[in-house]
């Protein structure tokens, strides 16, 4: 078995999230990205707006538009 690390919103520190667009219309839907590359990562954050200080999945941003795009033709 592996061990996997959690990483929190917090843990980040002082990045900007922002409501994604592929989010729903509801408050119930909505989802939060950040693009981490201005520090230095090719990394995309993702968070449930309504745990913001909850976990957060990390995807480099090639696996974060294959997510996209997966979630967006209804095959996952």
């Amino acid at each position: 078995m592996t061990e996997q690390a959690s990483l929190s919103a917090a843990d980040l520190g002082d990045v900007e999230w922002r409501k994604s667009s592929y989010s729903g219309g509801g408050e119930s839907q909505c989802v939060e990205v950040a693009d981490l590359s201005p520090n230095g990562s090719n990394k995309i954050a993702v968070r449930d707006s309504k745990r913001p200080a909850g976990l957060v999945l990390m995807l480099s941003a090639s696996a974060y538009t294959t997510f996209i795009n997966v979630a967006a033709a209804g095959e996952g």
